[in-house]
């Protein structure tokens, strides 16, 4: 005889993945601040409690959504830091890995994107953003120290105009019937690895 299966609590298909889609999509529209619990109640047609069964607050949510984007942007820092070859064709593996994780992740990265900094999840966000531009950063350096990188531009600024475009995706990318990962990661590199000049 089989164990039968525990009862599910909850409005039926709703778990807290589908939950947080439909948090971070209410947060991308409204803004963290402007959501507030009742908002997602209305929006999944269950009760506050239901909502509270999976998670314990509406930061949570926020912090769980912000780690979902972090997570995969680190996830890629890591394979790049493990890599052996010279730092620029690391950089570039970087750059391509974080649109890989913005188009897999794009609610999550978007909403990563517009905190501010007001919450106490906010503000470990930030430092987490910080932590992955220093990475960048590092990288551009060893890249011009190699001779790769052009010197007259300082590294900090390299980095952020590069993640710049990267995070543009953001405003203008819709998964429906647009570019593959892959084929906005090859123009966006041609654009900061080669340039706009024919050669």
């Amino acid at each position: 005889m089989t164990a039968a299966k525990p009862a599910r609590r909850g409005r039926p298909g709703y778990d807290l993945e589908s939950l947080l889609t439909v948090a971070v999509k209410l947060f991308n529209e409204r803004g963290y601040d402007g959501t507030s619990m009742e908002d997602l109640s209305k929006k999944l047609g269950i009760t506050k409690s239901a909502i509270y069964h999976h998670v314990p607050s509406k930061e949570e949510m926020l912090r769980l959504a912000v780690d979902r984007a972090l997570d995969g942007l680190f996830a890629v820092a890591d394979e790049v830091a493990e890599a052996d070859g010279p730092a620029i064709d690391r950089l570039e593996r970087l750059v391509r890995g974080s649109v890989e994780v913005l188009v897999d992740r794009l609610p999550f990265v978007t909403l990563l994107l517009r905190v501010r900094g007001n919450t106490k999840v906010e503000r470990t966000a930030l430092a987490r953003r910080r932590e992955f531009d220093r990475i960048v950063t590092d990288l551009v350096k060893a890249a011009e120290a190699e001779g790769d990188v052009r010197p007259d531009v300082d590294p900090a600024v390299t980095s952020r105009l590069l993640f710049g475009m990267v995070n543009s995706l953001i405003e203008w990318y819709r998964p429906r019937g647009g570019a593959s990962a892959q084929e906005l990661a090859d123009a966006l590199c041609k654009i900061a690895f080669t340039g706009l000049r024919q050669p």
